[in-house]
């Protein structure tokens, strides 16, 4: 299994994150209600992120099972969720500020970015399969019945290997390391809340 603690993690890019994250925790003890509704969207959103982990397979396949078959990009919706679920977290203006700076900021850069460079990259390696794919499946909103390529059977066969969950997928693509950040995150806020400080 891959070490879930990148060094890379922790470079500049990453450390106003951290900065940010560690003043909220001093500065804001999250009421009872916060966790109440918090947790639930925080947990939806690692569950998804585990789900679509243990199924992405990048650049070797197009990935269309598991999560996939009802979305392009589960990964960034399940970070959604989480971000959305620590915001509710913290409670009352708290709560508003944080969304109001992550909703516009995933909105209008983050995911235009990403999605654009992530159709162009997968559309070079795929070609006409990615086109399929991306006129049917939507990029964040899920579809309810699973998308599978009538023109290419064996890229979504629900009975294969390819298309099952696994472990070492998980691990390759790092949702080890993104689990325990969030447990973390979650175990410094009940600290906070019950202990008066950490």
């Amino acid at each position: 299994m891959r070490n879930p603690i990148r060094l890379k993690n922790f470079g500049p890019r990453f450390l106003p994150y951290l900065i940010v994250g560690l003043a909220v925790v001093a500065l804001r003890e999250p009421p009872p209600e916060g966790f109440a509704l918090g947790v639930p969207a925080i947990a939806a959103g690692a569950a998804l992120r585990g789900w679509g982990a243990g199924h992405l397979v990048k650049n070797d396949a197009l990935t269309t099972t598991g999560p996939y078959a009802h979305l392009r990009h589960p990964l960034y919706l399940g970070t959604l969720l989480v971000a959305t679920g620590f915001a509710l977290l913290f409670g009352g203006l708290w709560t508003l500020a944080a969304l109001a700076a992550v909703w516009p900021w995933f909105a209008l850069h983050y995911f235009p970015r990403k999605d654009r460079v992530e159709c162009a990259r997968l559309s070079a390696l795929h070609g006409e399969a990615f086109a399929r794919y991306r006129a049917a499946v939507p990029a964040l909103w899920p579809r309810l019945r699973p998308w599978r390529d009538a023109s290419d059977p064996s890229r979504s066969g629900s009975g294969s290997e390819r298309s099952r969950w696994q472990l070492a997928r998980y691990s390759d693509n790092n949702e080890l390391g993104t689990a325990i950040a969030i447990v973390a995150a979650l175990l410094l806020f009940w600290l906070r809340a019950n202990r008066g400080g950490i």
